[in-house]
């Protein structure tokens, strides 16, 4: 059973586009509404495997049946097992803050790591963001350093936070995964 219907998703993708040819709704110059196919599931499976995590269903099952990002709410959804190819380049001046915080993600045990958060944590944050990611995957950068994230393990696990350091603080956004993706898909 499949938990989201890929051709209709991309089609609704397809559609934002074309209200959109300007990308001028926030994010689209940055992901201008592409999609890239959806993983193997071997790919998902070695991903889990090397980071001793299991990704929430509804955000495994998009990437295995909609696609690995890059269209998506904010500036687009983060790729989950390799780097976005503009960050591939050797200039060091084009480098995006989204794609340390993407290598971040990936360091070991970092994933697999206990979220540090029992509740929501409001305002200007006093503790380090990088002190309270760990055991969260960085989905989509929102500018101005704050960060979709979501969590995978512990009470909140399945759950999208918004991490804004200097005001909003790290709090809950969404319930899930497929709830976060279908509201940006329905905002047009």
């Amino acid at each position: 059973m499949t938990l989201w219907d890929g051709a209709r998703v991309r089609e609704r993708v397809r559609a934002l586009a074309e209200l959109d040819p300007r990308c001028a709704r926030f994010g689209a110059d940055t992901h201008r509404y592409g999609m890239r196919p959806p993983l193997p599931e071997t790919e998902i499976c070695r991903f889990e495997a090397a980071h001793g995590i299991v990704l929430p269903a509804a955000y495994r099952a998009f990437v295995a049946e909609v696609g690995d990002g890059p269209a998506g709410p904010d500036h687009g959804l983060m790729p989950l097992a390799v780097p976005r190819p503009e960050a591939e380049t050797d200039d060091e001046d084009d480098e995006w803050a989204v794609d340390h915080e993407w290598r971040e993600d990936r360091l070991p045990g970092r994933l697999a790591a206990p979220f540090a958060l029992a509740g929501p944590l409001p305002g200007l944050l006093r503790t380090p963001a990088e002190a309270l990611t760990p055991g969260t995957l960085m989905l989509a950068e929102q500018g101005c350093g704050m960060y979709v994230r979501l969590v995978l393990n512990g009470p909140h696990a399945g759950e999208i936070w918004q991490l804004d350091p200097d005001w909003g603080g790290f709090v809950p956004a969404h319930r899930d995964f497929r709830a976060w993706y279908e509201e940006w898909l329905h905002k047009a």
